[in-house]
Parts: C-alpha cells; sequence; structure tokens
C-alpha cells in the first residue's frame, strides 16, 4: 500500500512539473513573438539563438533581446564582446573603463563576461508589450554606452 501511494505521489509530482514546463514554453514562445514580429516590421532579420533569446543584427553588430518568461515585463537588449581583453593589464583598465561608462550613460550596464565586455540595457516595464515604445530610445542608450566605455578604453591605452 505505501508503494502504491508513494508511486501515485510521484507520478503527480512529475505531471505538475511538465504542466508548468509546457506553460514555460508557451509563455516564452509568445515573447519571443512579439519580440520578432516587431523586430521583422522595423526591417530586422530576427532569429531565436541557441538560448532562446531573440538575436538581431543592427549597423554591423550583433544584439540580443533576453527572453524571461518568468519575468515578462523585464526587458533586457545586449551587445556582446565590443572589447576582447588581451591581458591583465587590459582587464584592469577595462574594469576603469566599465565603472566610466556605468556612471555617464543612463540606463546601460557594461560588465565583464569572460575575456570580453558586454554592454546591455535593462529595464522593468508596466506590461511586457510596452517594450516597443521604448526600443529605439534603448538602442540609443546601448550606443552611448558603448560610445562612454570605448572612449575612456582609448584614453587608458594613449590612443586618444
Amino acid at each position: 500500500m505505501k508503494l502504491l501511494l508513494g508511486l501515485i505521489l510521484a507520478l503527480t509530482v512529475a505531471n505538475t512539473g511538465f504542466a508548468q514546463d509546457k506553460k514555460t514554453s508557451k509563455e516564452k514562445a509568445a515573447l519571443q513573438k512579439m519580440y520578432t514580429d516587431f523586430l521583422a516590421e522595423e526591417g530586422y532579420k530576427p532569429e531565436i539563438d541557441s538560448d532562446g533569446d531573440v538575436q538581431f543584427k543592427s549597423e554591423g553588430k550583433t544584439y540580443f533581446i533576453n527572453v524571461v518568461e518568468d519575468d515578462p515585463t523585464y526587458f533586457r537588449v545586449v551587445l556582446a564582446n565590443i572589447w576582447p581583453i588581451e591581458s591583465e593589464e587590459e582587464r584592469a583598465q577595462c574594469l576603469v573603463a566599465v565603472d566610466y561608462s556605468n556612471a555617464k550613460a543612463k540606463v546601460t550596464k557594461s560588465y565583464l563576461v569572460k575575456d570580453n565586455i558586454w554592454v546591455g540595457i535593462e529595464l522593468f516595464l508596466p506590461k511586457a508589450e510596452d517594450f516597443d515604445d521604448v526600443f529605439r530610445r534603448s538602442m540609443s542608450a546601448l550606443s552611448n554606452g558603448v560610445t562612454h566605455f570605448v572612449t575612456k578604453m582609448r584614453e587608458l591605452q594613449g590612443k586618444d
């Protein structure tokens, strides 16, 4: 009897987990569709990357919109790998330039990911679909963050 009850409990828990995964997948797919439809209408050629994020190119650079199904009003656009870190001296310079960019630029975050610099914007929106109202300004802010970082790096490396 205990074995039967244990088996029923295990099947119930497993079935509940499957239902949640299915729900999550539907939510993620809806966000992906919303982002890709918008980007396509704006003239971009969006794709879903291996992480399930929406990737697109603008002015020769590859960006991605982070798709977070359990927090759909969180909106994040990232430009990854803007500056490769090639030495420990350069890593120290990057930390200074990241700090500078984060202090100067509105909305953007610059940060180290392994041996590279990423810059992104992160916002909380009233509704997930409100992202289209802030997309252009977000891309402009992201570009501004990149400019602050690169300008500071060139200054630190004596190239300015």
